[in-house]
């Protein structure tokens, strides 16, 4: 998972971006909503899907821009034709983000740790941009933990952690639960992945 891609892509077109608060997305003077936030804006509380207005309000002095998007497929291609001198099998899921095979490369679970670091090396060599990488034996818990350790963090998750490492962390984290299943399950008293899992037990 790119951290912050579009964000990330500009500020590398634009250094002087880095320190501010940058908003990629619509007008924030119209209907906009966010694309990418740096994380000088999201400690403003500015996310992805948020509207443009809101994020003005709640930051009156970030730089806004539009997406670029022809230029982030160049550094996206770039980033991609990297990962796969690394690791043959590789499933995209977006423009910034995919799942990798490393049990291609890797003998063990120990060994996808240095393949998981030896990937983020060789991106920030070839398009100066950093990545984060969960590791694990299923997608859904790859994909939380890749956001676990942001920006440029890897998150192991071995074999038989797996429940452990999800039973903490929000229901609203699960891929299918929204906003409304979330306020379902909150008026249940569930608000965590494991709250959800002793369901089964009932």
């Amino acid at each position: 998972d790119l951290d912050a891609f579009f964000a990330a892509v500009e500020e590398l077109e634009d250094p002087s971006l880095g320190e501010q608060p940058l908003v990629v997305g619509g007008d924030p003077q119209g209907r906009g909503v966010v694309s990418t936030a740096n994380y000088v804006a999201r400690r403003y509380g500015i996310h992805s899907a948020m509207s443009s207005a809101e994020a003005r309000r709640r930051c009156p002095h970030a730089i806004f821009l539009r997406p670029r998007h022809a230029l982030y497929r160049q550094y996206s291609r770039a980033v991609w034709d990297t990962v796969a001198e690394l690791v043959p099998r590789i499933e995209r899921t977006g423009i910034d983000e995919g799942y990798l095979d490393l049990a291609t490369v890797a003998a063990d679970f120990s060994r996808a740790r240095a393949v998981a670091s030896a990937i983020q090396t060789s991106v920030r060599a070839t398009t100066s941009l950093t990545c984060s990488l969960g590791v694990s034996t299923s997608k859904v818990v790859c994909k939380i933990a890749s956001d676990r350790r942001k920006p440029g963090g890897i998150t192991l998750v071995p074999p038989g952690h797996e429940a452990r490492f999800l039973a903490p962390l929000p229901v609203r984290l699960l891929p299918g639960v929204g906003p409304r299943a979330e306020e379902r399950l909150a008026r249940a008293g569930i608000d965590t992945i494991g709250g959800l899992a002793a369901l089964d037990g009932v």
